[in-house]
């Protein structure tokens, strides 16, 4: 379902697929931004400690259920299970060449 999916945002789920932070925050510059249901989180040190605690801290995985591509921005659905929320959720993502500028986590 990936395979014509741009390269950050494979590579952004499949790091998060294995727990690894620091593969998931070499995704995003230095001044990216995770924007969870409306908290934002601006930065590796910011998005780190969010991370930490709700999102690969929580033992999170992400299975895609359907994937669209607008322009730069690229939306997936998908399954999300973790120790802190499982359900269905969808997956916002501004990408910007090789970079994750934005992710989105919002409901369907």
């Amino acid at each position: 379902m990936l395979e014509n999916v741009p390269q950050p945002v494979r590579g952004f789920i499949g790091a998060v697929n294995d727990g690894d932070t620091d593969r998931f925050l070499g995704y995003f510059p230095a001044d990216g931004v995770v924007n969870d249901w409306g908290r934002e989180f601006h930065g590796h040190d910011a998005i780190r400690g969010w991370s930490d605690g709700e999102f690969i801290g929580a033992k999170g995985t992400l299975t895609p259920t359907s994937v669209q591509q607008d322009g730069d921005t690229v939306t997936v659905d998908g399954d999300w299970a973790s120790n802190h929320f499982t359900g269905p959720s969808r997956f916002v993502f501004v990408v910007d060449g090789d970079s994750v500028r934005e992710m989105r986590i919002t409901d369907h």
